[in-house]
């Protein structure tokens, strides 16, 4: 079985350690430990692990956060994956620092990598893993807030909470999204 982990963030260095970026961060920490390097190809960066006897293809959009639906559609076509294998991991600001939210559909949020991706889907349903940033920014402040790097303290918990977040992507791929909610969602 195949499954596509899509981790949102916006490429190059100048976003590197942001808030924003947070998919990116995740799915290097997972590529690393499988000793899986990423390669450029098609509108992302791209690698495979196997788990389980599952294969999961990694996915960085090089597209740019607002245009992350292209390389979604491109990879689940390219490689033959049927949506409900489909699982996006992007930051969000309605979650307390830290906290992992699984979700099977819903809006965007805001959120403007699930919009495009929405829009060129012409869907909600699919699987997001929703990682919590906060809301402790000025009013209005909230893009310098993302696109920010992460605070002393957070830094000292994020090796934590992205193995978390690389818990839940093993577990969507074997034990599938409803169970996956069940066990980890609120942990």
């Amino acid at each position: 079985m195949k499954y596509l982990i899509i981790g949102l963030g916006n490429p190059g260095m100048k976003y590197a350690n942001t808030r924003h970026n947070i998919g990116f961060d995740v799915l290097d920490v997972l590529a690393k430990e499988c000793e899986a390097p990423f390669s450029t190809d098609r509108h992302a960066d791209r690698t495979e692990i196997k788990f389980k006897g599952r294969k999961l293809i990694l996915i960085k959009p090089n597209t740019f956060m607002n245009l992350s639906g292209k390389a979604v559609q491109y990879w689940l076509q390219k490689e033959g994956v049927k949506i409900e294998n489909l699982l996006v991991i992007n930051d969000d600001l309605a979650l307390p620092f830290g906290k992992l939210r699984l979700k099977g559909k819903g809006s965007a949020g805001g959120h403007n990598g699930l919009k495009d991706i929405e829009a060129v889907l012409q869907t909600q349903l699919y699987g997001r893993l929703r990682f919590g940033l906060g809301d402790d920014y000025p009013k209005g402040r909230q893009a310098d807030f993302v696109l920010g790097e992460w605070s002393k303290t957070e830094k000292v918990e994020l090796p934590e909470k992205i193995d978390l977040a690389i818990k839940f992507i093993k577990s969507f791929s074997t034990i599938g999204l409803n169970m996956t909610m069940t066990e980890l969602n609120g942990k």
